[in-house]
Order: structure tokens, then C-alpha cells, then sequence
């Protein structure tokens, strides 16, 4: 018999009561009354001298009270970093501000903290909650910091999902019972007993199920029961370091993000070493959050050794008009230690010579410039700053600082620490150029790799995704590297039917408007840069032979946005014909997006370009707002990190090893679940290209290519064809699954999902056509009909469990969480008008207050949505319109809400009127026929005979005037009902 959920739960209290300094069970705190009362006791307690021995006021706690109830968890995250890390209320008492201190990050582990873990809290019940009785949440256990809650988790047992959890927390958030003392929480954590995975908190609408981190120990080792999970994360002092020194607020993206566990070992690496004297460098693959785990080592290097006087984060020159300064300052925007930039070498030299202690941001060229140039020896500046105990953070470090330029600081530094950190080292295999007795390789540059997270290891804990690659290029060229093939117009027409035409699923258009994703096209030179540009131009204009197809145009009309973009320090020769060229991209971007750029603000340009690619601001989640395709040489091909990127077509001969991977990772970030891999298209030396990719990936994965790389067209299609064939064995046509039995479904089930998911990759290569279907022997209707019974089945599995003893999970069984991947449409995605409105009515509040002509447009742009979603469900379009047009008449009526929950809420009352009228007009059990429209698919009724026999004919014959017969009045029943459900229904529960 599988262990109860409230044993699963003991165990977890008794673990984390368990040894010196741990959490103190309080069995006594239920409500928020409680916590409430807690949490004032801990404070009075703690700032005895500060309130002079005099308890707080009831009016005075209300002024804690209103300070603690935060809008959002980003905005508890931001006050949970503190002033010189102490987080505080102030209370006016008469002509006094008092400064109370709520948490002291300094006393991890002791001083004035307090660590409470607590049980079966009741969740506040809401008006709405009291409509419905069956809404009496309880959260399981949540453990608190100086009587706030700061972690919570939810926990299930083997016979379910840890994915439960996770959905009744994202349902606890949009019914608002994260709020109050509850608001502060920042990290989540669900567990079935043998799976136990993290997240940071985000509001119901923003959290993604991407984004859930298991753990893993020092040498990658996955750690998955809850109990050993507890041991490693939650136990004092390692869960208030996840609070204090592991989450990032993420300004740009005004997100919380809590370090994966790879992170946390390399800051924790660099620590140790930096306490014994030792350099050193990091690799982490490209796209493992890199630069995030810099900036916490940077920041942690100045705060954990006070024997270090400033650390340096160095970047290279060409980096600083991507993304490391930004992302740097979006992370330490609200940090208690000071990250600057440095204008110029003089700004450089200012702040290292200041007596504070502080993160200084540069390039190495600035660096450089002011040991070699800008300081005379001799001179007490020139002595202060060749003493200092500096600690250098290298970006990039496999090509960012030369080997020679290292030597040249180290040498100015005689007192300095290097850490490097990179996702493609320098191995014996790749090294350096020779230049006499310089290091060649990472290892010899900076010391031993303190800590390794390769490919390998990132795919397979899910922080980042495989690659699919394709090499498309000529493939009967006796000479692959004769590029005169390659710039002829047919061959760049080639290139981009490829890129409009053929990329349907590498683009996402199955997810709709709004939500496809964009592309990377390089090419060997400028020049080539450009003809691609005016090429695409003439495509877009009609006036090629290439044209775009009707198909891709349903879904964008607009098809394809691009830009151009190319470092500066790549142009120097400023030819007019390029300055021309450029002025014409700047002219088409402006005319794009309603900017003002001109050659003179090209760098303001990048950054605008890079932020819109980015999409992490809400405004370029907007369709008008978005690009589909940039065209670069080598711009934006290392350092740059959009996840809503997932292809680069590549139309130039193959890279070195580094360069490679470096460009492929633009693509392979987590996005959303439709995004399952990273995509590569190459279209030059195809022979050349595949050796060049296997060795990049062999190298960089320590090891084989499998599981970085997936399979080509040829195995997958061979495959998709055994997955039919085992598809058509189980259920030969999709009529037979309801006819077959539960052994025989859950085969059927276990093969549809393989089936499924070999589909989907099928249908991303571009090689694949729509009218290949029928010649491999399945239709998209018979598809589409095997995923309605299949789903079906799925329904039927679960429950089937929940009424079993067995500790769930044979390995022969499909996979309960899998959710089908080739099963999608061009339909206007729900979610996506739900968070455009869900942004009028909480607009970023740090953002400029939009105009009322502004928030008219936005307005206008969802209603625009909402009519494209009509023509697909009316029924939600109406809810939808309804909502839209009180929010017109009233700004401040769902501000702050969750309109996902509003919109819910709407369709679950249309959906119980509709069951309600049909149970009084046919004296049937509301919950039986409720039961019925929560479980219909395919137009089966499930439990059809059971609503039969629930049914109270004798009330209905002896009220109505001319009753029917029994028979007759069952079959009309059951086709009223089936009608109901068809036209009333249906159309509310799948909302897609």
C-alpha cells in the first residue's frame, strides 16, 4: 500500500527537526492570526533596544502588517535583499522613525534567526471560496524565517506526480491564497516521496513547469527523495543561503530565479579556492545560466573574503553591446554590494583607486589600456592600485582575455585572483596559436577546473535542450569549399524557402500568433549580409520567383519581420556604400517599430534589437513588437541569451570547435513546452559540416554526441514508420481504443506516446511535407482522432490508479505527465490573450504609466485577438469580450487579480448553469452528469449507463403533462445531453 501523504509529511518535519540548529516544529500556528502573532513576538524579541523595551501598538503592527503585503513575489524579493543585509519594517511612533529589523542575512545559521516549520496551515478563504464549499485549502508543510514564510512545499504521494503539486500550487496562487504573510514566500518545492524538484515563486500565469529544478549533488549526481532532498537543501544553513545568497532578481525580466544546484557548487568551488590562494575556471555549457552563476560568484567572491579588496568582472570589448553588462545590472539592481561600469579608463582608475569595496565592471581592452598607458610608475596611485587584492571574473573565458594579455595583468597584479568561466574551453585538441612559451589551453591559463557541467549533464537534468541538425547544403560537390556555389542568387533563394517555407514547426507557428519563435541567419561576410537582406526584401515585396506560402501567411500575415546587425568594429572601413546600406536597415527597423535610429546610434540599435530578441520585457511579448529573423555575421552568436530563439540557419563553411557550439547554443534554451530542442540548419560543405559537429560535440560533451544530438531525418523517419506500424497492431483504426481493455489501453496508451513524439520531430525537419502523411499510411483526421481517444484513455488510467493499493510507476506504462507533442494548432492561443490582459490590468509598476491612448491600443490589440479567437470558440470569445470591455470601463476593478482565475472562475459558472438546467428539465444527478462534461472526448459519454440509472424518471412522469416512454425518454436524455455537451460544453473546457 502506497505511504499516506500525512506519514510522507511526519518523516519530512522529523528530518528537518532533526540536529543542531534546525527547524523548530510549531504545531500550534494554523491560521494567519497566528503567524501573524508569531511573526510580531520574533520581531519585538529581536529589536528589544531599538523599540526601548515598549512592545508594538495594535496601530503600529498595522503599519508592519501594510508593508508586508506585497503585490507580487518579485517585489518580497526585492525587500528580502535588505539594506546592508538587513531586511526592515520602519514604524512611525509619534515624532520617531523606528528602523525594525526583520531578518539579518549576516546571522545564517544563528544570532538573531529564527527557523519554525509548520504544518496544515489554513488558507484564507476568499468570497469566491464560499461559493464553492469544496475550497478549504490546506497547504502541507512551510518553513519559516523570523516568523515570515519563506519556502513552501506541497507534497503528494507515490501514487501521484510531483507535478500535482505543482499544478494545486500554480491553482492556490490564482485563487489568492499566496497573499498577506504568505506573500513573501520565494521558493517552491513538491515532492511524491521519490521525486522532489524546486522553483523560484512566480505568479499563476508566469510559472513554468520549464523552469522546475531537481537537485543534483557536487559531481552531478541526481538526489530525488524527499528525505535526502531535505538533508542537501532545506536543512539550516543551506535553506536560508537559498533565500539569501542563491536567488537573483532578475530586474529585466522582473522575475525571481533561484540557481539551479550546478550554479551553487561552482560559486561554492570558487569560494574554497579563493580562501587558499588558488585561480582557477568553470565550465558550464553554453546556455546553463553562465553569466547569472559570474555575477553570484563575483558578488559572493567580495562578500565571503575579506581579504580581497574589489572584484573585477571582465568582458571583452565586442561583448559590451550584447547582453553581460545588462544582465549584470538587471541582477545586482537591488544587491547590497555596488556594480559599476566603467566609462572610460579614467572612471576605471577612479574606482580602483576609492577605498570601498566594490564589483567593478570593465573590459579588458579598458584594463589594458590603463596598466600600459594611464599610470606612471612610481606615483602613489600607480602603488596603491599594483597593491591591490583584486579577484578577476572572466566572461567568456576561452577567447575573451589572450593568453598574452593575461600575462601582461597577472604580471601588474602580482596580488590577483583569476576565475574564468566558459562553456567550450580550450583543450590540447582546440588550443591556442603558438606564441612562444604561452599557455595554450584553459587549464594552463588559469588553473584546474574547479567545477563541470557539460552538455551532457545540462540536457540531461533538463536546464537546457538538445540539438536537431540538419545539413542541407549541395551534396555532390567534389570541392565543399569552393564558395563561389554558394553566392549565387539560386542558392540564397534556396536558403530562404528553407527559412520561410519550410521551418512551420522550427518557427512554432503550431502555437499560434504571438507565441512563434525566431531565428538566426549567419553568413561569412557583411557583403553576404546584405545581399541576404535585399533579397529577403524582394521575396517580401512579391518580387521574386520565391513566394511565401498561404500556409504560413494564415498564421502571420506579416511574415517574416527581420532586421539586420553587425559590430562596428566589423565595418571599420565605413565605406558609404555600407553606411548606406545601414542606414536603409535602420530606416526599415524604425518604420518596423516606431523607433528613431540613425548610424550615429547604432549601438542603441543593438540594444534595442537584442531586447526585443530577448522578449523578456512584456512589451515585445506583443506580436507587433516581435522579430522572426535577424540576419548577422558574427554578432549575436556567443554571449546572447533569448530562449524564445530556436533555429540558426547557417550559410557559411563550418567553425572551429568552440565557435560551434558556441553559436548552436543561441537556440537550445528552455522556452516553453512546445520548444523541445535547439534547431541548426547549415546549408554550406555538408561532409565537412557533420565531422566539424560530431567533434565540437564529442568534446564539449566529454564523451558520444547522443544525447546532444538527435537523429537525423533518415533514422526518424525510418522510426516514425515502426511507431505507426506498432501504432496500427495495438488499435488498427482509432474506433477500436473505447471496444478494447484496460490491458490493451494502456499499451495502446504507452505506444501513442512514442508514437507521438516521433511525429512531432518528423514534422520539424524541413524536409517534411504535409502530403507525406498519406504515403507513410495515416491521415492528420486519424491522427487527431487516435490523441482524442488517447487522452481519453489517459483519463481512464488515472483514475483507474487512484482507486488501486499499487505504488504506481511499472516502466512498461506511459508516462502520466506526458503531454503530446505533434497534437497542436494554429489556433489564437488562450493563454497568451490572458496574459496580454492580465497586463492591463497589473502593468509593471515600475515601468512609465502608460497614456490612455496607449492602454486604448493595448486594449484594442487583445479585442483584435479575441475576434480571431471567435471564429475558432465563440463561446470563450464572448467571456473573454465580456471581461475586456468592463476593464475598458473600469481601470481599477480586476487590478492586482489573476485573470487567468477570473476567466476560470467565468467559464466554470457557464459551465454549471448549462448542467444545472439540464439536470431540472431531465431529473438527473447533477453530479453524475457534471462527472460526464468534465470527462467527454470523442463523443463518448463515460459514464452514460450510470447516468441511466440515476436518472429519477418517476418524478419526471408524474409532473409532466405527456411524459414520454422510459426508452424513448432515456434516448432523447442522452442526445439532449450529447448536444449539450457538443455545442455548450465542449467549448468551455477546451478552451485551444
Amino acid at each position: 500500500m502506497p505511504e499516506l501523504e500525512s506519514m510522507i509529511e511526519k518523516k519530512l518535519i522529523e528530518q528537518l527537526k532533526y540536529g543542531e540548529s534546525q527547524w523548530t516544529y510549531r504545531p500550534d500556528l494554523k491560521t494567519e492570526a497566528d503567524l501573524w502573532a508569531n511573526f510580531r513576538y520574533i520581531l519585538e524579541q529581536n529589536n528589544k533596544e531599538r523599540l526601548n523595551g515598549q512592545a508594538l501598538s495594535d496601530a503600529e503592527f498595522e503599519q508592519v502588517k501594510n508593508q508586508l503585503q506585497f503585490s507580487s513575489f518579485y517585489k518580497a524579493g526585492e525587500w528580502l535583499v535588505g539594506e546592508n543585509g538587513k531586511v526592515q519594517v520602519h514604524v512611525q511612533r509619534d515624532t520617531d522613525r523606528l528602523h525594525l529589523v526583520v531578518i539579518n542575512h549576516e546571522h545564517i545559521a544563528g544570532g538573531s534567526s529564527v527557523y519554525e516549520v509548520i504544518n496544515q496551515y489554513s488558507a484564507l478563504r476568499t468570497e469566491e471560496d464560499d461559493k464553492i464549499p469544496t475550497r478549504d485549502r490546506r497547504f502541507d508543510v512551510t518553513l519559516m524565517i523570523n516568523g515570515l514564510p519563506l519556502i513552501h512545499i506541497e507534497l503528494k504521494n507515490k501514487q501521484h506526480s510531483y507535478m500535482e503539486g505543482f499544478r494545486q500550487i500554480k491553482k492556490y496562487i490564482g485563487e489568492g491564497k499566496f497573499t498577506g504573510i504568505f506573500s513573501a514566500v520565494q521558493m517552491f518545492v513538491v515532492s511524491n516521496g521519490v521525486n522532489t524538484k524546486y522553483f523560484s515563486a512566480a505568479g499563476d500565469t508566469e510559472l513554468n513547469e520549464k523552469f522546475i529544478s531537481g537537485w543534483i549533488d557536487k559531481d552531478n549526481n541526481p538526489v530525488t527523495d524527499y528525505i535526502d532532498f531535505a538533508k542537501s537543501v532545506l536543512r539550516i544553513p543551506e535553506a536560508h543561503e537559498m533565500i539569501a545568497r542563491y536567488t537573483v532578481l532578475d530586474k529585466e525580466a522582473r522575475r525571481l530565479i533561484l540557481l539551479r544546484p550546478y550554479q551553487i557548487h561552482a560559486i561554492e568551488a570558487i569560494r574554497e579556492a579563493s580562501k587558499t590562494g588558488r585561480s582557477g575556471f568553470v565550465w558550464h555549457t553554453t546556455g546553463s545560466g553562465k553569466t547569472l552563476t559570474s555575477y553570484k560568484a563575483t558578488r559572493n567572491l567580495l562578500m565571503d573574503i575579506p581579504s580581497i579588496d574589489k572584484t573585477v568582472f571582465l568582458i571583452d570589448r565586442k561583448d559590451l553591446d550584447a547582453q553581460t553588462t545588462m544582465a549584470f545590472q538587471a541582477y545586482a539592481n537591488n544587491d547590497l554590494i555596488d556594480v559599476e561600469e566603467t566609462d572610460n579608463v579614467d572612471d576605471l582608475k577612479r574606482k580602483l583607486k576609492a577605498d570601498d569595496r566594490r564589483v567593478i565592471v570593465t573590459t579588458i581592452q579598458k584594463m589594458q589600456r590603463l596598466i600600459s598607458r594611464r599610470l606612471r610608475e612610481g606615483t602613489s596611485e600607480y602603488t596603491k592600485i599594483k597593491n591591490l587584492k583584486l579577484a578577476f571574473v572572466v566572461d567568456e573565458c576561452h577567447r575573451a582575455v589572450s593568453p598574452g594579455t593575461k600575462r601582461e595583468l597577472e604580471r601588474f597584479f602580482g596580488n590577483s585572483l583569476w576565475y574564468g568561466f566558459t562553456g567550450t574551453p580550450r583543450f590540447s585538441e582546440n588550443p591556442y596559436p603558438q606564441m612562444g612559451d604561452l599557455p595554450r589551453t584553459t587549464e594552463e591559463l588559469y588553473g584546474k577546473c574547479l567545477h563541470k557541467y557539460t552538455i551532457q549533464n545540462a540536457i540531461h537534468d533538463n536546464a537546457v535542450l538538445g540539438f536537431q541538425v540538419e545539413h542541407n547544403g549541395p551534396k555532390h560537390i567534389s570541392d565543399e569549399t569552393d564558395r563561389s556555389v554558394y553566392e549565387t542568387e539560386s542558392h540564397m533563394l534556396q536558403v530562404l524557402d528553407v527559412i520561410l517555407n519550410k521551418s512551420y514547426h522550427k518557427l512554432g507557428f503550431q502555437n499560434g500568433k504571438g507565441q512563434t519563435y525566431e531565428g538566426l541567419l549567419t553568413t561569412s561576410s557583411i557583403p553576404m549580409a546584405q545581399k541576404y537582406y535585399e533579397l529577403l526584401e524582394k521575396v517580401k515585396n512579391g518580387e521574386t520567383s520565391l513566394k511565401i506560402d498561404e500556409k504560413i501567411r494564415q498564421v502571420l500575415p506579416d511574415f517574416p519581420k527581420f532586421a539586420i546587425t553587425y559590430s562596428v568594429t566589423e565595418n571599420e572601413d565605413g565605406s558609404q556604400v555600407n553606411q548606406q546600406k545601414m542606414q536603409h536597415a535602420l530606416d526599415m527597423y524604425n518604420k518596423m517599430f516606431d523607433t528613431k535610429y540613425d548610424l550615429g546610434q547604432i549601438q542603441a540599435y543593438n540594444g534595442n534589437l537584442n531586447k526585443r530578441l530577448a522578449r523578456k520585457d512584456d512589451k515585445f511579448k506583443r506580436r507587433k513588437e516581435q522579430l522572426d529573423l535577424v540576419i548577422v555575421v558574427d554578432r549575436l552568436l556567443t554571449g546572447f541569451d533569448a530562449p524564445c530563439m530556436s533555429v540558426i540557419f547557417i550559410d557559411r563553411q563550418p567553425m572551429g570547435p568552440h565557435d560551434l557550439i558556441q553559436a548552436f547554443s543561441r537556440t537550445n534554451r528552455i522556452y516553453d513546452k512546445n520548444k523541445m530542442y535547439g534547431q541548426i540548419v547549415t546549408f554550406q560543405a555538408p561532409k565537412m559540416f557533420k565531422k566539424c559537429v560530431d567533434d565540437a560535440v564529442k568534446l564539449y560533451s566529454a564523451g558520444g554526441t547522443n544525447s546532444a544530438i538527435l537523429a537525423e531525418w533518415d533514422e526518424i523517419e525510418s522510426a516514425f514508420k515502426k511507431a505507426l506500424a506498432a501504432l496500427r497492431v495495438s488499435a488498427e483504426t482509432p474506433s477500436e481504443v473505447p471496444g478494447m481493455s484496460m490491458k490493451e489501453k494502456k499499451v495502446f496508451a504507452k505506444i501513442f506516446q512514442g508514437f507521438d513524439r516521433l511525429f512531432a520531430q518528423l514534422r520539424s525537419f524541413s524536409q517534411y511535407e504535409d502530403s507525406m502523411l498519406e504515403e507513410y499510411g495515416i491521415t492528420e483526421k486519424e491522427y487527431e482522432d487516435y490523441a482524442g481517444h488517447y487522452q481519453n484513455v489517459m483519463e481512464e488510467i488515472k483514475i483507474e490508479k487512484e482507486g488501486s493499493e499499487d505504488e504506481g510507476g511499472e516502466t512498461s506504462e506511459a508516462d502520466p505527465e506526458y503531454e503530446l507533442m505533434a497534437y497542436s494548432n494554429t489556433k489564437i492561443d488562450y493563454e497568451y490573450i490572458i496574459n496580454l490582459i492580465q497586463n492591463i490590468v497589473t502593468p509593471d509598476e515600475d515601468a512609465d504609466a502608460l497614456t490612455p491612448e496607449e492602454r486604448q491600443k493595448q486594449i484594442d490589440e487583445v479585442r483584435q485577438y479575441v475576434e480571431e479567437l471567435r471564429k475558432e470558440n465563440p463561446k470563450i470569445a464572448d467571456i473573454m469580450s465580456g471581461l475586456i470591455s468592463e476593464i475598458e470601463a473600469d481601470e481599477e476593478k480586476y487590478r492586482g487579480q489573476s485573470i487567468l482565475n477570473i476567466v476560470e472562475n467565468m467559464k466554470n459558472e457557464c459551465i454549471d448553469k448549462v448542467i444545472s438546467d439540464f439536470c431540472i428539465t431531465w431529473y438527473a444527478s447533477k453530479d453524475d452528469v457534471m462527472y460526464a462534461a468534465m470527462h467527454y472526448r470523442n463523443g463518448e459519454i463515460p459514464n452514460a449507463s450510470v447516468i441511466k440509472s440515476t436518472i429519477d424518471y418517476t418524478t419526471y412522469k408524474t409532473i409532466s403533462e405527456k411524459p414520454l416512454p422510459k426508452f424513448k425518454y432515456y434516448a432523447q436524455c442522452m442526445a439532449d445531453l450529447k448536444k449539450t455537451l457538443d455545442e455548450e460544453v465542449k467549448p468551455l473546457i477546451s478552451h485551444s
